[in-house]
């Protein structure tokens, strides 16, 4: 509920401070006096649009702060925990609005946004008049309402989970249907694109090692070209080696002639010999330790042709050619044994679509019966409010397309007379007659999807007598459940408050302006402004003691 309202700067509100308690709170005053300065400010601190002509002339902002206490379990505290707003018991909305129009919101001092502001005043609160356009008459609100009397929430929330779940499962078939039907077209081309990577058999990697190896190989194929050369002219048809050796054996052959002369040549090209030879097999080691293999070269050049040529004909890197061809295989699979996973993701998606509809069927024929007994309900409220010859319906509109929330739309319509059309309550009714109604309806409705504190605006212009009575008598009940604070011109519904607050403007001792004041009332000052409210200007003594009659009849009502 509210606890404390708290206003400074705003248009004739210099400094305000408020306290409420539970039950009915009623703000009377004259015409003018500022009630609707005071809602305005209430209105901005529930998230209400910001304007700057609210702030009080010569001053740069107005601040409104509203502080409530709620119940721990309050829906309320989910919002908090879930915007990471730190929430120690009470609830503090606080909005500072600069003359240049500029808005700053805050809850319990951790800076929001209004939508934020906005979301949590609507939980809070609900504002109904002649004119107001949010609450009630919101036909988006209807359904929700219609469920919360009805006791219908936990159905609501299962018809919501089921239509998710078919939702879904119609996703997935339909998704699988159009991957099935996507493969069908290029059947032929999958399946040669299946058996060439397979073949092909690319490894992640492959296409880099291939060619490391590659140019080491081509660099290893220049120096054992080098090696070759140089092992024919040691070893080859070119070798000196042959030639040498004959020599050798013809001088040996003349060595006991003329041994002195031949001996050293021949020492020599013994000499020579031996050093070809040990070159020979050193370029035969090299040659092995080159390890170049032209047919290893060929090979390796043909398996990065292939490879490269496949990436360019798949559009992929050669490293993606392994995913490629896992990715053409299930397609391949899906075209092999998607006929049989449709058939059963539909009979999946009909089975979750038979759950849903049987689940909101149920809760449209529950939702009927419960929109008789709130027409019921709410029509044996309406004849004391001077509208027995009104109708309030609750209209239903099915539609098996099916939605989150089930089949129907809900509405609340009202005839006015007999003979004439029913239509949406907004449309339909007058400012008063709408007030009257929504008054009906929000008795009923207390304590059952309500806002903890309702603010009710003026609702009793244009009538009096019985029907003020009978409003003020539904006031008491309403808060009973909820707190109420009513706005009004009767006597008859002020008589019946707990708290009673006088609105007045008032000059300033610098009698350049005038400021807006409020303040509580005690016993004595309530029987005065109920005796103003009777008589006007001039406060009789019949004013007095009709004041006076009307405070003891609703003392004793209670």
């Amino acid at each position: 509920m509210l606890a404390a309202l708290s206003i400074r700067d705003i248009v004739l509100i210099e400094r305000l401070d408020l306290s409420f308690r539970p039950g009915l709170t009623v703000l009377t005053g004259e015409t003018g006096a500022g009630k609707s300065i005071l809602l305005d400010a209430f209105t901005l601190a529930l998230g209400g649009r910001g304007d700057g002509s609210l702030v009080r002339q010569g001053e740069a902002q107005g601040q409104v702060t509203a502080e409530f206490d709620l119940p721990v379990d309050h829906p309320v505290r989910g919002l908090l925990n879930e915007a990471g707003i730190d929430d120690d018991g009470a609830l503090v909305l606080r909005r500072v609005q600069h003359a240049d129009g500029r808005t700053r919101a805050f809850v319990n001092d951790q800076s929001v946004s209004a939508q934020m502001l906005r979301n949590l005043g609507r939980r809070l609160v609900e504002i109904h008049g002649q004119h107001d356009d949010r609450a009630l008459v919101d036909p988006a609100s209807h359904r929700a309402l219609l469920d919360a009397y009805g006791g219908l929430a936990p159905l609501t929330e299962e018809v919501g989970s089921l239509w998710r779940s078919w939702r879904a499962a119609r996703a997935e078939a339909a998704e699988e249907k159009a991957r099935l039907d996507e493969a069908a077209k290029e059947a032929d081309f999958i399946r040669h694109a299946v058996e060439e990577l397979t073949a092909l058999a690319a490894e992640p990697g492959e296409e880099e090692r291939l060619a490391t190896r590659r140019t080491e190989m081509m660099r290893f194929e220049k120096i054992a070209t080098d090696l070759a050369d140089a092992q024919d002219a040691v070893g080859g048809a070119s070798s000196p080696i042959p030639g040498l050796a004959a020599a050798v054996r013809r001088l040996e052959r003349r060595a006991g002639e003329v041994e002195a002369l031949v001996r050293p040549a021949v020492e020599a090209i013994d000499a020579a010999l031996n050093a070809l030879e040990l070159a020979r097999a050193h370029l035969d080691a090299a040659l092995r330790e080159a390890d170049f293999d032209p047919h290893e070269l060929e090979r390796i050049e043909e398996r990065l042709f292939a490879l490269r040529a496949a990436g360019r004909k798949f559009a992929c890197t050669v490293d993606e050619l392994p995913a490629v061809a896992v990715r053409f295989a299930e397609q391949l699979d899906a075209l092999d044994h998607g006929a049989a996973t449709l058939k059963r993701l539909e009979a999946r998606a009909a089975e979750a679509e038979t759950a849903y509809r049987h689940a909101a069927r149920q809760l449209s024929e529950k939702r009927r019966a419960a929109a008789m007994a709130l027409d019921t309900a709410v029509n044996a409220e309406l004849p004391p409010l001077k509208l027995e010859h009104a109708r309030f319906i609750t209209d239903c509109q099915s539609d098996e397309s099916g939605q989150a929330d089930g089949y129907d739309r809900i509405e609340f319509w009202v005839q006015t007379n007999p003979g004439t059309r029913p239509g949406p309550m907004m449309k339909v009714a007058s400012g008063g007659e709408l007030a009257r109604f929504l008054l009906a309806l929000k008795v009923v409705l207390a304590d059952r999807g309500s806002a903890p504190t309702l603010v009710f605006d003026e609702i009793d212009t244009g009538v009096g007598g019985a029907v003020a009575d009978a409003i003020g008598a539904r006031l008491a009940r309403l808060s009973d459940r909820v707190q109420v604070v009513a706005v009004t011109h009767a006597p008859q519904v002020a008589a019946r408050a707990g708290n009673h607050f006088r609105i007045a403007k008032e000059a300033m001792s610098d009698l350049d302006r005038v400021a807006t004041r409020v303040a509580p009332l005690a016993p004595d000052h309530r029987r005065e402004e109920i005796a103003r409210m009777l008589s006007g200007a001039e406060i009789t003594s019949e004013a007095r003691a009709a004041a006076e009659r009307l405070l003891k009849g609703a003392e004793s009502v209670k």
